[in-house]
């Protein structure tokens, strides 16, 4: 494995690793993620309404959304679904409840210290919605835990640009979708590279910043996987949202960004669907 991929990795791991422990959030003394001061805030700015926050564990919503891949897929009774970079649980158990019975959510994350917080909530989940339909699986999300041709829908709130092989990731997306099954991705995106001293900051990493590549190049890669129907819609006022939650790490960077200019001048909030051909 390429020494510099598998150290971005274990970055990543680690910095996720003790969100997990700081209280189940990210907004504990110690942020450093994609994280207003308000998880339900940020929530409902991206399309979570509050019945659907209401339903989750303690702990499940930890801040770290950048979209609403659940709306996004427009999810149905009875699908199987895969989420790639689970977290606490928060997409997982929101999707568990537009499933239903006879769907299940599949939640995957590479950092067994959020596999550990997501499995701990799965009782709440089950007591509120006596439903018994979710389950979380550690693995990396570009190598998946999910067999070929397995899930309905895939999605993901914010992770794919914290992978160091995006390649990777979308053809196991491709992979493990059933043909004519469909992606549903938030995902932080560029609009122009950051400046130098912004992106070598560790914290922009974790941030979901860092490793964020182009609107253009995310739809390349989901072409090159073989999906077709592909939709991009870019969300250029996240940022604005997120400093206005008071979001310390989106505070940080901005005072690093060069006089005269702002986050969103250059990284947007995108949402991707896209279709595997059924035939």
């Amino acid at each position: 494995m390429d020494q510099d991929k598998e150290s971005q990795r274990a970055h990543v791991r680690e910095g996720y690793g003790r969100i997990a422990q700081e209280e189940g959030s990210c907004c504990a003394p110690k942020r450093t993620c994609c994280c207003g001061d308000n998880a339900d805030a940020l929530a409902k700015t991206v399309g979570y309404s509050d019945a659907e926050l209401a339903l989750l564990p303690e702990g499940a919503n930890m801040g770290l959304s950048c979209g609403n891949p659940t709306a996004i897929a427009a999810l149905k009774p009875g699908e199987w679904v895969v989420d790639l970079g689970s977290g606490g649980g928060f997409d997982v158990f929101i999707a568990g409840e537009k499933v239903g019975d006879d769907g299940r959510v599949i939640g995957v994350d590479m950092t067994p210290e959020m596999i550990s917080l997501a499995r701990r909530n799965i009782e709440t989940y089950r007591r509120r919605t006596g439903k018994d339909n979710v389950e979380f699986r550690l693995g990396e999300i570009e190598h998946l835990p999910v067999a070929d041709n397995a899930a309905d829908v895939v999605i993901s709130n914010c992770v794919i640009n914290l992978s160091p092989d995006k390649k990777q990731v979308w053809q196991e997306i491709f992979r493990v979708l059933k043909p004519g099954g469909r992606a549903a991705i938030s995902d932080m995106a560029l609009l122009k590279s950051l400046p130098p001293d912004v992106k070598e900051r560790s914290a922009a990493l974790i941030g979901c910043m860092a490793g964020a590549v182009f609107v253009e190049d995310t739809e390349a890669l989901a072409k090159e996987a073989g999906f077709t129907d592909i939709e991009l819609t870019v969300k250029s006022d996240y940022i604005e949202t997120m400093t206005g939650l008071k979001a310390s790490l989106y505070g940080e960077i901005r005072d690093h960004m060069p006089e005269g200019e702002s986050l969103s001048d250059y990284i947007v909030s995108l949402s991707v669907s896209a279709r595997k051909p059924a035939h």
